[in-house]
């Protein structure tokens, strides 16, 4: 058994941030992940990193230079399509926007260049956490070693099992799931695709479906197929039939353009289906000593572009406190919580709203008027 001082579950992007930070400040962290390298899962598509937070983050990480060097020009360009192809809204990426885009992997990788060898240990899923008194606790891995550690951050994402020791709250499904696939070399092999798609996101939206579609680097197309389905319905559908999983999934978009239903039914890689879980909006928990939460361990919403943008200023805040208050942690903890609460729980209101407007009844109108108000400065 090992005792170490900052103990971090999950080397997702806010476990990482959290853990430079602290390094910046010379606050030693040692971060445990369950999979078993860096390379052990694919990290996901594009981020838009944000001014006001995802930014804030990475400057106080020390990384913005590296950042903005792993930054897709172009890729800020927003097109909204209907149904039959017609383009409802197209706005190019003119350099001015705030949210530049990257891809998720290539920025987990540059967090985890930053950290010195040997922060991250792999290979270590949680089994169980539980207190020791006086603000210590232990974590135990799947493969029976443990660490007891002063200070313990639940980093690992929507099924945390660090949440426990804080709150009985689970995430419960939104009624909204995504089935995500790929076509690849699109300007070569999809022409007609890539084109509708444009040069950076593409949403075709009717009420309780749509796409939503990103280029990312290589001209690879990435599209979440967007459905308000039970999960009953979904598990009607064998996922490991692929064929007949993107034929069951592409029923639900007849009569659709050709360009866009071949976003489905070309796809160059097997469907992943995706059900999206949410912690009410007020997620709140008593202090408890020694453990706290950050990202979607503390606050998981449906996507809505803001997830990443959180946890990484969740971890940031949090290092911050700390390098603050070196010997008062509990008065550190408490700060990052009650600035943590209010943010992510304003943010969960606003993705609701948003969801509204993308898959409720007045779609896609509201979200034009949104994209429209923006490009007036409203």
């Amino acid at each position: 058994m090992t005792t170490t001082h900052v103990t971090i579950i999950g080397a997702g992007l806010g476990g990482l941030t959290l853990a430079r930070v602290l390094h910046v400040h010379g606050i030693p962290a040692t971060v445990y992940e369950a999979e078993s390298s860096p390379t052990a899962r694919a990290q996901g598509g594009m981020l838009d990193i944000h001014d006001h937070n995802g930014l804030l983050a990475l400057r106080a990480a020390g990384l913005e230079d590296e950042f903005h060097g792993l930054i897709l020009e172009g890729r800020e360009a927003t097109r909204l399509v209907d149904r039959d192809g017609t383009v409802l809204f197209d706005k190019a990426d003119d350099g001015t926007g705030g949210r530049p885009e990257v891809q998720r992997g290539e920025l987990r990788q540059l967090l985890l260049d930053s950290l010195p060898p040997g922060t991250v240990r792999w290979g270590h899923k949680v089994s169980g956490a539980r207190a020791l008194g006086g603000g210590r606790h232990e974590v135990t891995f799947a493969d029976g070693t443990s660490v007891v550690t002063e200070l313990l951050v639940g980093a690992d994402g929507a099924w945390s099992r660090v949440r426990p020791l804080l709150s009985a709250a689970r995430p419960e499904y939104t009624g909204m799931s995504c089935v995500e696939v790929y076509l690849h070399d699109s300007d070569t092999r999809h022409p007609a695709s890539a084109k509708v798609v444009g040069a950076g996101a593409l949403f075709v939206l009717a009420p309780g479906k749509g796409f939503v579609t990103h280029r990312e680097r290589g001209g690879n197309l990435h599209t979440y197929v967007m459905l308000a389905r039970p999960q009953d319905w979904f598990a009607d559908i064998d996922f490991t039939d692929s064929a007949a999983a993107v034929a069951r999934i592409a029923r639900e978009f007849e009569g659709w353009a050709p360009e866009l239903t071949a976003l489905i039914t070309d796809a160059d890689t097997a469907p992943v289906l995706r059900h999206f879980a949410a912690l009410p909006a007020e997620h709140r928990w008593e202090r408890v000593p020694g453990v706290t939460l950050i990202g979607d361990a503390a606050h998981v919403a449906a996507p809505n572009g803001e997830g990443a943008n959180l946890a990484m200023l969740d971890g940031a805040e949090l290092a911050k406190a700390l390098a603050a208050r070196p010997h008062d942690i509990e008065t550190a903890l408490t700060e990052h919580e009650h600035g943590m609460f209010p943010r992510s729980a304003e943010t969960a209101e606003e993705g609701t709203e948003l969801y509204a407007l993308m898959f409720g009844a007045d779609t896609p109108h509201g979200l034009i008027s949104m994209f429209t108000g923006e490009e007036r400065g409203d």
